[in-house]
């Protein structure tokens, strides 16, 4: 996805997904930074509100694309990103992590 990376380890329990978000100094300076993280934290809660995971742990790499990528065509990004790993969604929720 060119907005982003994403990681995926499944874990043994049914506990909620955790997540972590994580942006290079290539990226940028500390300002910069925070702000591609906060629309990587926003694109997130925004998709797994209506549909939360379980048993997952989930890592965002921001990168130089992702400040710039129009905020739908970022989110789409992640959606595919999440359905590419068989990450439940609205696309595959008979798919289980």
């Amino acid at each position: 996805m060119p907005g982003l990376v994403l990681q995926a380890l499944v874990r043994d329990d049914a506990g909620p997904a955790r997540l972590g978000f994580t942006v290079t100094k290539k990226v940028g300076n500390a300002v910069v930074r925070n702000r591609t993280r906060r629309r990587l934290r926003e694109a997130a809660r925004l998709l797994l509100r209506d549909h939360p995971v379980a048993g997952i742990d989930l890592v965002l790499i921001g990168r130089d694309a992702t400040r710039t990528r129009p905020f739908t065509q970022l989110t789409e990004d992640l959606r595919r990103a999440l359905a590419k790993l068989g990450v439940p969604g609205k696309e595959n929720p008979s798919v289980q992590p």
